[in-house]
């Protein structure tokens, strides 16, 4: 599968090598391209640069890895790209980082994921990859016994499906939470943020059954 990244950082970094490892190819982008640059010679063949449209537009699934207040300057062509797609939204509120949009989405009580679905209309969003801390990411995937839990939620059942497979391809394993606004659940501020639980402990916290 071809996967955009938008957002190369420290958790964008260590999913793209995940995927990569696992197959997949990846378009990484980032603010500063040069990081990027750096990122795909360590990736390989299986990895290459572009900018944030070039990854909305040729990515089958994309990856949404930036600070949350980044989220309202993206390009009307990367919107325009990113409609129909299934986007994994990894981005949190943190008011002293993303000022008013952060406010926003703590305001609405609705959660990060329903804010996002407004500034990208028409996409397939799944809230993903937002609870775990990147060092985690970076070095927990496909440990021995009971892997690390992803939470994930959505109103879109297929994409969750995909959703679920980029997770396990990643290392980790997906707890399906529910819709888009289940997604408070694990929304910075709860218990399960930050957590960094096994998979088997993070279901008994959202209260969900066994996979």
């Amino acid at each position: 599968m071809k996967l955009g990244i938008i957002g190369s950082g420290h958790i964008g970094g260590a999913i793209a090598r995940h995927w990569v490892e696992a197959g997949h190819q990846v378009i990484l982008s980032a603010k500063h391209q040069q990081s990027a640059e750096r990122l795909a010679r360590k990736l390989g063949d299986h990895a290459r640069v572009g900018t944030p449209e070039e990854a909305a537009r040729e990515g089958e699934v994309e990856l949404l890895t930036i600070p949350l207040g980044e989220v309202p300057k993206l390009s009307q062509e990367t919107r325009d790209a990113l409609r129909g797609k299934i986007v994994l939204d990894t981005c949190n509120p943190y008011p002293e980082r993303d000022g008013e949009a952060a406010e926003e989405v703590i305001r609405s009580g609705e959660g990060t994921g329903v804010w996002t679905l407004k500034q990208i209309p028409g996409a397939r969003v799944v809230r993903a990859f937002n609870s775990v801390h990147a060092e985690v990411f970076e070095t927990q995937a496909r440990r021995s016994g009971d892997p690390i839990g992803v939470p994930l939620a959505s109103d879109d059942p297929e994409a969750l499906v995909v959703a679920e497979k980029l997770v396990r391809d990643a290392g980790f394993e997906p707890v399906v939470v529910g819709g888009l606004k289940e997604a408070r659940r694990f929304d910075p501020g709860t218990e399960t943020y930050g957590s960094d639980a096994p998979a088997s402990e993070l279901r008994r916290k959202l209260g969900k059954k066994s996979a």
